[in-house]
């Protein structure tokens, strides 16, 4: 068949694996772009909580990523120091993001 794309089965089952992921974030970018505005910049921390919150479901995946995100979110408080605070990296994420912020299956490598 010439001139279509190959469909890589692997690369299906891996971006119906990541959907969970993807759920989550899009709430989160929902909540960032309604919902945060309303509050203005009030946030101590850098990034923001749900900035963080989105990096940290990219990063981790949603219960992981929420876990860590509920973690943030219990340490922000008037009395807090703020502060840099980044999402650790996971050691390996072999993913790639889009330019929204969903996670999407990396393309083979080709070695």
């Amino acid at each position: 068949m010439t001139g279509h794309a190959h469909l890589d089965p692997a690369r299906g089952l891996a971006a119906l694996a990541l959907a969970p992921r993807n759920l989550g974030i899009a709430a989160l970018l929902a909540y960032r772009a309604v919902i945060s505005p309303i509050y203005g910049d009030v946030c101590k921390y850098y990034p923001t909580c749900s900035a963080y919150a989105v990096g940290a479901v990219q990063q981790h995946g949603l219960v992981i990523g929420a876990a860590r995100a509920a973690r943030r979110l219990a340490g922000c408080h008037p009395w807090a120091h703020g502060g840099i605070d980044d999402v650790p990296a996971h050691p390996r994420f072999r993913h790639e993001l889009t330019p929204r912020g969903f996670v999407v299956p990396a393309p083979p490598r080709k070695d």
